[in-house]
């Protein structure tokens, strides 16, 4: 008897995520510096730890309704409202998630079936193409490699013509991981110009949406699109909180009926406490990733500077915490190799670009959600490293 046979055939499709994978490998190597996980050096503020405090101390321990709580609800449909004039009427158009991974499964499960086809632009975050695997979708790149990771209204257009019938959706994440790239007013009114012709979903993936450099801010596509358009957001990256794993979907009535049944089947309901920490990170909270977007900027210009001394040709990124370098010519160009050699060699951990997709080749991905003594010593190692074998 081999049971092992009758698991789901699409699984097959799916591996361990090559990130968690790489970073794996090389942990073991003595003083190694990891700057490889989107996971912020920060702690979450005090004032949002003492409100959890204060909810076990009044044994808030039970279940909530499967939305979330409806404060929680209310305090997140004023914070896009303030922030990025978005409209949603909390008792049926916010659900609260497990952290924004399950905001997508939730949401990905909900909308594709068997032969779906999923627009991406690449190269891309790799957790969304193991849940379009597992319900027999079809995840379509669009190279936007030469065009310094941008998608175009163009790229957009040709990119559905395409798939035909078969398209389901599109999914956007912006700020990028792993490039940083973050779209203006004008681009992001110009691609929802497109997609508006089009009876497809768009499914936003805006978790980096405060950690924004640009003067103007994060744009939604669902201020411009909001009838297409589910919005995927969470407090892990803008309130330094990611084991707190507490996400959001905003969407339309009709669209959050339905997708209430795929999150409820899933999880029940997210974490009670977790939830009344939410509430006051985003109120008294709501401005607390300014603090922590100064830091990052100073890290990220650093980065810049001496990675571009290096010979790495780097598009700036305007948000996240992500630097996404295409390793110079006269280096192996294979990032895995290159970046296992640079951590036995040197003990410096990187993310091969090749994590990203087959676009990301070629590339290597630096967080700097870490301190900035790890920081610099890290890039003094990778100095060294590529002074040794220039």
């Amino acid at each position: 008897m081999d049971l092992c046979k009758k698991f789901n055939k699409n699984l097959d499709k799916i591996e361990v995520s090559l990130i968690r994978q790489f970073d794996q490998s090389i942990a073991a190597i003595p003083g190694v510096l990891r700057l490889t996980l989107g996971e912020p050096d920060f702690t979450t503020p005090d004032h949002i730890k003492e409100a959890a405090k204060a909810a076990i101390d009044a044994n808030q321990s039970h279940y909530t309704g499967m939305s979330g709580l409806l404060e929680l609800r209310q305090a997140a449909a004023d914070f896009v409202q303030e922030k990025y004039n978005l409209t949603y009427n909390p008792d049926n158009e916010i659900l609260v998630t497990i952290g924004a991974t399950e905001a997508l499964s939730a949401t990905l499960t909900a909308i594709l079936e068997e032969g779906d086809r999923v627009l991406l632009p690449a190269p891309a975050y790799p957790g969304y193409e193991p849940i379009v695997n597992l319900v027999g979708a079809e995840i379509v790149e669009i190279d936007t490699t030469e065009n310094d990771f941008v998608l175009t209204p163009e790229m957009l257009e040709t990119a559905i013509l395409e798939q035909g019938d078969r398209l389901k959706a599109v999914i956007l994440n912006y700020p990028a991981n792993p490039t940083g790239v973050t779209y203006s007013r004008d681009q992001i009114a110009a691609l929802a110009a497109v997609l508006k012709k089009y009876e497809i979903f768009v499914v936003c993936d805006e978790v980096y949406s405060e950690l924004t450099y640009t003067g103007q801010g994060h744009v939604s596509l669902a201020e411009y699109l909001p009838e297409q358009t589910i919005v995927i957001n969470g407090l892990s990256k803008s309130h330094a909180m990611t084991g707190w794993r507490l996400g959001l979907i905003f969407a339309p009535a009709a669209f959050t009926a339905q997708l209430i049944k795929s999150h409820q089947y899933l999880v029940t309901a997210a974490n009670t406490m977790a939830q009344y920490a939410g509430i006051e990170a985003l109120t008294a909270g709501k401005n607390d990733a300014e603090l922590m977007k100064v830091q990052y900027i100073k890290r990220r210009d650093y980065i810049l500077e001496k990675m571009a001394e290096l010979g790495f040709k780097i598009i700036k990124p305007d948000g996240a915490f992500y630097i996404f370098a295409k390793i110079p010519s006269g280096y192996s160009q294979d990032s895995f190799a290159f970046l296992q050699d640079l951590a036995e060699k040197k003990a410096v951990a990187l993310i091969p670009g090749a994590a990203f997709g087959r676009y990301g080749e070629g590339y290597i991905r630096l967080s700097y959600a870490a301190a900035m003594d790890t920081i610099e010593e890290a890039l003094k190692r990778l100095k060294d490293y590529m002074e040794e074998h220039a």
